[in-house]
């Protein structure tokens, strides 16, 4: 790819009242590469967004709009349209659940979830309550934004972020669509949550309850339909509301100096596509099941003093995760399908470790950082090396390698994908990324 970026930030303020608004510009030239992926869509699957790549990478949006206010000492209040963050935010998103997720131009190897997080029309209150070393926050969605806001969006159009082997297959051209206004997930509906954060002793803990939208979309298939009758051959996408129950503790062991978090988050009733036995192309489009589920989170993070041994000017951070999505009452007899249109099967534990170890030099200007992860039951891994440099006030330069190592890729339409998970989806999609930024 070929991308730019402008992003302005405005701050206002009248009398009590704090206003900010951010915008963003993004502008792409179509490469060689996307423009044969564009006429491979527009040959075999016309009539959706593959046609026309620019149409889903080129944007003028108002990000954020929003205004502050204290009521008193102990209330906060936010109104408009921002981001909130609930949870783990590295890689995988367990429990950061409030909005969805923009991956149509960069999957989730975006170092930034800013850049990439959804905003969304909300009302958000904070109250202090010191007496007890604690914060309640409140937090309502009316339903205002647009339907496409909710949900993460993925490249279902044959883009460059397609998964493994569909590049130039736009299944949004009559395959499937999104439906919005689904009975079990209408994107006009209000959600929220309300989350307490507390501290007891050295350790900060929280607990919180959260109604939302499943971040990843479910099939709605047109040969076992749920709710309504789909109008896409094979079905439409829909995300249906969700409930989640999280529970979270943090502190620092005193022995190692580790910080550690754990985070358990209890979804009842998910819905979950089956089918694996179903021929080729329509894998997943068997009856619509439910299922209760647990997400757990474990980060240990460690600062390690390489100074002597790297020359670094300042401790290092070595950071491990371990991230687990535990189906309740599971049984190999309802077929669940880890992904619409393969044949591999779901998982009763689906674990991913992940890491990254950051060092600092030149008073922390230049930083070197190695990430990577690994699906611990399929093997399938990604390494991303990265070095970050700091030139003066204003300028950011990034080099970053996105490298996979899929052990059960699918190699073509053809095939069922019995052994092919999310990790595999990145197959021939190493990449190396140079992003210069200018900070005005």
């Amino acid at each position: 790819m070929l991308r730019g970026s402008l992003e302005l930030n405005a701050g206002l303020k009248t009398g009590p009242l704090r206003w900010t608004a951010i915008g963003r510009f993004d502008r792409e030239v179509l490469t060689s590469y996307e423009k044969d992926l564009q006429d491979m869509a527009r040959r075999f699957t016309p009539g959706g967004p593959g046609s026309s790549l620019l149409s889903q990478y080129n944007q003028n949006e108002l990000r954020e709009f929003y205004v502050d206010s204290d009521i008193g000492d102990r209330v906060h209040v936010r109104l408009g349209k921002q981001q909130i963050v609930w949870g783990e935010t590295d890689f995988f998103h367990p429990t950061d659940l409030i909005q969805g997720y923009d991956y149509r131009w960069r999957t989730f190897v975006e170092p930034e979830s800013d850049e990439v997080r959804k905003p969304l029309i909300i009302a958000n209150a904070k109250v202090s309550v010191p007496e007890v070393d604690g914060d309640l926050q409140l937090v309502l969605r009316p339903g205002l934004d647009r339907k496409r806001d909710i949900g993460n969006s993925y490249d279902l159009y044959g883009g460059r972020w397609a998964a493994q082997p569909f590049k130039g297959i736009d299944f949004l051209a009559g395959a499937t669509r999104y439906d919005y206004d689904h009975p079990y997930g209408k994107a006009n509906s209000p959600t929220g949550g309300a989350r307490w954060t507390g501290l007891a002793g050295p350790v900060n803990y929280a607990f919180s309850y959260l109604r939302t939208f499943a971040p990843d979309p479910v099939l709605n298939p047109t040969a076992n339909p749920i709710g309504k009758t789909p109008s896409g051959a094979l079905g439409d996408f829909f995300f249906p509301t969700i409930n989640v129950f999280d529970a979270s503790v943090s502190g620092e062991i005193p022995v190692t100096g580790t910080v550690a978090n754990l985070e358990v988050a209890y979804q009842p009733s998910r819905y979950f596509n089956t089918g694996t036995g179903l021929p080729n192309g329509t894998q997943g489009t068997g009856p619509v099941v439910r299922k209760d589920v647990i997400t757990t989170t474990i980060r240990l993070d460690q600062k390690l003093r390489l100074e002597s041994l790297l020359g670094t000017n300042a401790p290092s951070l070595f950071s491990l995760q371990m991230f687990d999505t535990w189906i309740q009452h599971f049984k190999s007899s309802d077929d669940i399908v880890a992904q619409v249109g393969w044949s591999a099967p779901a998982k009763r534990h689906d674990t991913l470790v992940t890491a990254f170890l950051t060092l600092n030099y030149m008073s922390s200007r230049l930083n070197p950082q190695l990430a990577g992860g690994v699906d611990v039951s399929t093997g399938d891994a990604f390494v991303i090396p990265s070095i970050e440099y700091q030139l003066g006030n204003h300028w950011r330069f990034l080099a970053e390698a996105d490298l996979f190592f899929p052990k059960h890729s699918r190699g073509n339409p053809a095939q069922l994908g019995q052994s092919t998970y999310v990790l595999a989806d990145f197959a021939n999609n190493s990449q190396l990324m140079l992003r210069a930024t200018y900070q005005f």
